[in-house]
């Protein structure tokens, strides 16, 4: 039968699917606009199935607030190109106000579901690779941060007494530098007791193992151990590293006096760090 032009371009924009195959789809349904378009849903659906085993190292974190509860999310694609796409970016922030919405912790298959669409449209393999909820305790005050490529989100959470406090311009502000920092510092722990005890003793026998050598007595050859693991802190760990904006004093110091200063006691509740494909 004879496809008219008009019907083609009106299926193509509807499905995203080149010319040729909208011309086709119309062809084998006779015609029938809405049967096209289900045929090309279906195909496009076991396309997306035979993608699957392709890379998805692309991608971008998503973040969303609400009073009570942040999640961040990581959505991942095979292009860069695809990755900075407006249908790509709303489509990651849906998943992500769903998730927070319905109070999701984990990754399932109505998030993930939320991708079908897009992937069928741009033939790429999507991903939903991972989700994380965050409560925000009554009276704390919460700051998030997107990097602009879209690789790096950072969520802190900041304990405040007394409560009335956590509205003062200085603690917001200070929680939003902390996710400048830790976006541009990326530490691998929050303060020194999160760290893992195996790499602990593990670095602790490193820093002996330099000194062993050392013309000094014991006592001091320990004494530079752990100045050295007391340095490695300070690299590794938020609350020890230079603060961003104050490199002459530490991030806990820094905290304390924004506290001392506005007349209150602030505390790291939480301070969350996702990058892309890390």
């Amino acid at each position: 039968m004879d496809i008219k032009t008009s019907d083609v371009k009106a299926l193509r924009e509807k499905t995203s699917a080149g010319m040729m195959e909208c011309k086709k789809a119309l062809a084998e349904t006779n015609g029938d606009a809405k049967a096209a378009e289900k045929l090309l849903k279906e195909k496009g659906l076991a396309a997306v199935e035979k993608r699957t085993s392709r890379a998805t190292s692309e991608g971008r974190i998503f973040i969303a607030v609400k009073s009570d509860k942040a999640l961040l999310c990581e959505v991942t694609c095979e292009t860069d190109f695809v990755a900075k796409n407006d249908d790509f970016i709303k489509i990651g922030n849906k998943i992500a106000e769903k998730a927070l919405a319905k109070g999701y912790t984990d990754v399932n298959d109505e998030l993930s579901g939320v991708l079908l669409d897009l992937a069928t449209r741009v033939r790429e393999n999507m991903m939903l690779r991972r989700i994380r909820a965050i409560n925000i305790p009554s009276g704390s005050v919460a700051s998030k941060y997107v990097h602009t490529d879209g690789k790096i989100g950072v969520v802190v959470v900041l304990g405040v007494e007394p409560t009335e406090k956590a509205a003062d311009t200085a603690i917001t502000e200070f929680a939003f530098d902390c996710c400048l920092h830790i976006a541009a510092y990326t530490p691998r722990y929050n303060t020194r007791n999160d760290v893992d005890s195996a790499y602990l003793a593990e670095q602790k026998e490193i820093f002996v193992k330099q000194v062993a050598d050392l013309d000094k007595p014991d006592k001091v050859k320990e004494s530079i151990a752990d100045g050295k693991l007391n340095k490695h802190f300070s690299d590794i760990c938020f609350m020890e590293q230079p603060f961003v904006k104050d490199d002459k004093v530490s991030v806990a110091k820094k905290m304390a006096e924004i506290g001392s200063k506005i007349g209150a006691k602030i505390a790291l509740i939480n301070a969350t760090l996702f990058q892309l494909g890390v």
